[in-house]
């Protein structure tokens, strides 16, 4: 049966190239639905990574934070005294803390526009990035109002990568004091976060004079090699007051996420996005089918007169609609890497194509050109060899 729907003869292919200027309406369309459906699913993925970025880099394996601790612009401390609690727990091989704030820097090239930086406060004694290039650096955070910069900051906060290449220390303002940058690192901006600067935990309470050492926002965790971490996690959340939550990093990471995806409207906007261009895509290529399929109604129906069946005849118009969603598929693939190109370029933020987005668009394309067929099915149908006599 399969054999019979498609037939030595490529119907399906002759019909699509004979009007040139309808399939390249088609093919603009759909071009233009998948770019839509691309840029919307990278946009939402390079939300989502961009937000684990700092989780990731942390050195630990169970974190612990303030309940309402949601999203890292708006960590609320807690006490230390929970970290020194954790650490008695057997499995425990060290412990580490972490101050998160945001400051107003200053642009040290117009000395007038300033922007939150994301401020994170770590012993320089004890490591708690994984990142080589702040841990090769970190003996620079000893002395007091030395901080390192993220050169992937966004250009607001002023060229510092090249400042510094001219001026090292670099002298800038923060909070209206004067801090030196003795080195660079690349951490990467998130859709919360435009810069991000590390400095020693001393300098961060000179900062932020409200806030009080005892009082911190991340608390990290390292267990030794072998351990049940999901054991080690369980021991821990039962015994510490509910003041505090102990996550895994995949656990801090996702609820990260989680805060972007629901409590703020950017999630629903890049999944509205998608459903849009989907919806366009359905749009646009039953109209294309359904003025094909009126233009050569006589023709199906001769068909029909000569014994061929229903069936047949619908899977022309199936082989259409994969025809096109093939060839509209790869200039909408073209036109989107070169798209996320310009727009990682522009907003700094990790955004690119992968198979797997590649792979869904193209199922999505697939799907959005079979259902615009079997809608135009009903007009095809209709096709009665008593109209041609």
């Amino acid at each position: 049966m399969f054999r019979k729907l498609f037939c030595k003869t490529p119907l399906a292919w002759l019909q699509v190239r004979r009007e040139k200027t309808r399939l390249a309406v088609a093919l603009a369309g759909i071009a233009f639905a998948d770019v839509l459906m691309f840029v919307q699913l990278g946009l939402n993925d390079a939300l989502y990574d961009s937000a684990a970025n700092f989780h990731n880099t942390l050195r630990g394996d169970l974190f612990l934070i303030n309940p309402q601790s949601e999203a890292v612009q708006s960590f609320k401390s807690f006490p230390r005294e929970r970290l020194y609690q954790a650490a008695g727990f057997e499995g425990v091989k060290s412990i580490n803390s972490l101050y998160v704030g945001s400051a107003q820097w200053r642009n040290p090239q117009n000395h007038q526009s300033e922007r939150t930086v994301l401020t994170l406060g770590i012993n320089p004694a004890k490591p708690a990035f994984t990142l080589p290039e702040v841990n090769q650096q970190i003996d620079k955070l000893k002395p007091l109002n030395r901080v390192l910069y993220d050169r992937a900051g966004r250009p607001e906060f002023g060229d510092i990568p090249a400042l510094f290449q001219q001026s090292s220390p670099l002298l800038i303002q923060v909070k209206n004091k004067q801090i030196w940058v003795t080195g660079l690192f690349t951490l990467g901006v998130s859709f919360g976060t435009n810069g991000t600067m590390i400095t020693s935990d001393s300098t961060f309470i000179r900062l932020f004079t409200e806030r009080k050492p005892e009082q911190i926002d991340v608390g990290l965790i390292s267990l030794k090699p072998g351990v049940n971490l999901k054991q080690v996690q369980a021991q821990i959340r039962a015994t510490l007051p509910n003041d505090v939550l102990v996550l895994t990093r995949e656990e801090f990471a996702n609820r990260e996420k989680k805060y972007w995806s629901s409590s703020t409207p950017t999630g629903f906007i890049f999944g509205l996005g998608t459903i849009i261009g989907f919806v366009v895509g359905i749009v646009i290529v039953y109209q294309i089918l359904y003025s094909d399929v009126s233009e050569h109604l006589p023709e199906y129906a001769t068909l029909k007169a000569m014994g061929y069946s229903n069936t047949f005849l619908v899977s022309i118009l199936i082989q259409e609609s994969l025809i096109l969603a093939i060839m509209g598929f790869i200039p909408g693939f073209v036109l989107s890497s070169g798209l996320y190109l310009i727009a990682g370029t522009a907003t700094l933020l990790p955004i690119g194509m992968t198979p797997s987005r590649t792979a869904l668009v193209l199922f999505l394309t697939v799907i959005m050109c079979v259902v615009s067929g079997g809608i135009a099915m009903r007009k095809l149908q209709s096709a009665d060899p008593a109209d041609i006599f």
